[in-house]
């Protein structure tokens, strides 16, 4: 059973308090219900919904259900409600049995693969999708693609089922549809609530509830609706709401509430169960998710060509621009590099030669820093948008029991096998042609965790900002300050190098990586034209994999936010 006791949510303070729901009561017994949530836009049932679900808590009231305070004892367990947002929850070039499949394996723990295929077969029954199971999800019609919400919230079973507005937008024949899905998933034994604008289908509900600016108003079968409001038409209904104040209409309600709330509202079956698959209701543990998640990345990279094309265009077109930036400065390099070291020390006293010998050691200094420069662009290109472009998909996932540790360990590693790929080719491919003096693999090393610095750290922006756009223009603003402020390149006063030095990656990959050429005798020759301080390679790689660690704790710290709105 579902009781809602004197539920009042407020916003603000003092003379500038909104109250969003006041003193609602609702009580909904247990067995086969189909409750539509009628009101005007703004009237709180979006609210109400969320309330119970506990994705907003209530300024003043309680949730009951089957008995327990959801507020002082365990709230909901991810098997016994669903909840169908507004928004669309499925990954748009999944296929509709991928959907369905992956949803029971992030909340259905303890079965094996054969119960997850009958659970799936199950469930696309069910909801009358078998026929277009190998449809991919962006070539679906609205009213498909809120059957397969409908079926991705029943792979548990759930006994409440929260829908908000799922036949708003819908043609005709869509809407009677889902109505008549929502009607069957009722009679199997459960709660649903259905948030709606439309009038037409009141008779296949159980009870019709109305909420007024936030208050509840009626409640009863909706046979008695016409005669409670003394109107001709559903569609009469909010006009006469607008006739009278929310508190005239509640306190009306209130004095009637006993003798029609009493009134059989027929059709209420007892529970017949989701069928012989086993409702797995064990929480599905946080490994077994991660495999999931990381499984369905790659899945959906592979299937985004314009986003592989994309990744190897960076990949290949970006070391060829180091290799062409290094082409006037290539044989001058090169001859250096093939010189004995005892002569060029006595050349450098020759002014013309100690030009050449400076002309080579800018040549050096600039190809480092164009490396790490471009795989910081890679790294904000790789990580940008890969929570925030997801977000209210990984908020319902969220709310089905999906841990947030587990969703960040999958984005961690699909972008670290990102990371190595691009940073171990831009590494054997530039050395394969401009010989880059020093130390191969340590080299190499240095990219790698520049490259993972800055994928961290956007990866972190993708977490805490609201949309993809936000999260994209602040991850490209870091990259555009990365070579004027590293330094390296545009000197800049000592106090405001120390400021923002530790915030720049590419500051600590270009120092890092000149470290592995001491033993050559560019070395100084770098040192020569520079003024930036260089730091010993323990405090690089120090720097670097600090970053990577805080942009990784601040997208696991944005991912346990809520971010519905």
């Amino acid at each position: 059973m579902l009781h809602l006791e004197n539920i009042s949510l407020r916003l603000g303070e003092a003379d500038n308090v909104v109250h969003l729901l006041s003193d609602v009561c609702l009580q909904l017994k247990p067995g086969g219900q189909l409750v539509a949530v009628l009101g005007p836009s703004g009237c709180g049932k979006s609210t109400l919904m969320k309330v119970v679900a506990g994705l907003k808590e209530a300024s003043e009231g309680q949730v009951h259900w089957n008995g327990r305070n959801l507020a002082e004892e365990r709230d909901f367990e991810p098997h016994e409600v669903g909840y169908v947002p507004q928004f669309s929850i499925a990954h748009e070039r999944l296929e509709v049995w991928e959907c369905i499949e992956d949803a029971v394996r992030l909340r259905c723990g303890d079965l094996d693969r054969e119960a997850i295929e009958e659970r799936v077969d199950s469930v696309l029954l069910e909801v009358g999708m078998q026929e277009i199971a190998e449809k991919r999800v962006d070539v679906l019609s609205g009213g498909q693609k809120r059957r397969l919400a409908l079926g991705m919230e029943l792979v548990s079973s759930p006994d409440l089922l929260l829908c908000d507005e799922v036949t708003s937008g819908l043609d005709p024949k869509a809407e009677d549809d889902i109505t008549a899905l929502l009607r069957a998933v009722a009679d199997k034994g459960r709660i649903v609530l259905n948030i709606t604008h439309s009038l037409k289908h009141l008779r296949s509900h159980n009870s019709v509830v109305v909420l007024f600016k936030g208050r509840l108003v009626f409640h009863a079968p909706p046979s008695v609706l016409l005669h409670y409001f003394g109107i001709s038409h559903p569609e009469d209904l909010y006009p006469r709401l607008a006739q009278r104040t929310a508190e005239d209409w509640a306190n009306s309600w209130a004095k009637h509430r006993d003798a029609y709330e009493g009134l059989d509202a027929g059709g209420v079956l007892e529970h017949d169960g989701f069928g012989p698959v086993p409702l797995g209701n064990v929480r599905v543990g946080v490994l077994r998710q991660w495999r999931v998640l990381l499984a369905r990345r790659w899945k959906l990279f592979w299937r985004d060509k314009g986003q592989v094309r994309l990744q190897l265009a960076l990949m290949l077109g970006f070391p060829c621009l180091v290799v062409v930036f290094a082409l006037n400065g290539l044989p001058a390099l090169r001859a250096a590099a093939e010189l004995p070291e005892d002569p060029l020390r006595q050349l450098v006293s020759d002014f013309a030669t100690k030009l050449e010998y400076l002309k080579v050691g800018g040549t050096v200094s600039g190809l480092i820093m164009f490396q790490v420069v471009l795989l910081t662009l890679m790294g904000a290109n790789n990580a940008a948008r890969e929570i925030a472009g997801e977000r209210l998909i990984l908020e319902k996932e969220k709310f089905s029991g999906v841990s947030p540790m587990a969703y960040v360990a999958s984005k961690v590693c699909f972008l670290a096998v990102l990371v190595l790929v691009q940073s171990v080719w831009m590494s054997l491919f530039v050395n394969a042609i401009i010989r880059m003096p020093g130390n191969l693999l340590s080299q190499t090393f240095l990219l790698v965790l520049v490259n993972g610095a800055m994928t961290a750290v956007s990866l972190g922006i993708s977490g805490v900002m609201q949309t993809a756009e936000q999260s994209s223009l602040l991850s490209v603003y870091l990259v555009g300050f990365q070579l004027p402020l590293s330094g390296a390149v545009l000197a800049l006063p000592e106090w405001l190098g120390k400021l923002t030095r530790p915030l720049i990656a590419s500051y600590w990959g270009w120092a890092g990586f000149l470290q592995t050429l001491q033993d050559t005798r560019f070395y100084n020759a770098v040192l020569q034209m520079t003024q930036t301080p260089l730091m010993p390679l323990g405090m690089v790689l120090f720097v670097l994999l600090s970053q990577v660690l805080l942009g990784i704790g601040v997208a696991y710290v944005g991912c346990r936010r809520e971010r519905w709105e």
